[in-house]
């Protein structure tokens, strides 16, 4: 009799733990107020995940760092930094997505994004 033969999936990507922060935290993380981060969620720019609740994931509170940055340096206004941001992560996954299709196996370097 043969041994039942087992198959073992892996996973391609390795697992990622999301962390997840209340609306205090969040604010702490970034080094603003909670009532800032009130106002951008009402405006839009930053969402909570899941909607209508007061938690955010990391990459939230990487995307307002980003938002923050962008508003310092830049004196740009927070929903012109959402659309810079926005469109910081639309090139590169453009230029992941080439790269793929290329057959390239390392991704193009990118400058990094601002923190």
């Amino acid at each position: 009799m043969r041994a039942a033969s087992r198959t073992t999936s892996i996973p391609t990507q390795p697992r990622r733990v999301q962390i997840s922060l209340t609306l205090d935290e969040l604010a702490r993380a970034a080094g603003v107020s909670p009532r800032l981060v009130t106002r951008l969620v009402r405006l839009g720019l930053i969402e909570p995940t899941p909607p209508d609740s007061d938690t955010f994931t990391t990459e939230t509170a990487a995307r307002l760092r980003r938002m923050l940055r962008l508003r310092a340096d830049l004196g740009v206004n927070f929903a012109g930094a959402a659309i810079i941001v926005d469109l910081v992560a639309r090139l590169q996954w453009m230029d992941d997505t080439l790269a793929r299709l290329r057959g390239v196996t390392t991704p193009i370097p990118h400058d990094k994004e601002p923190t």
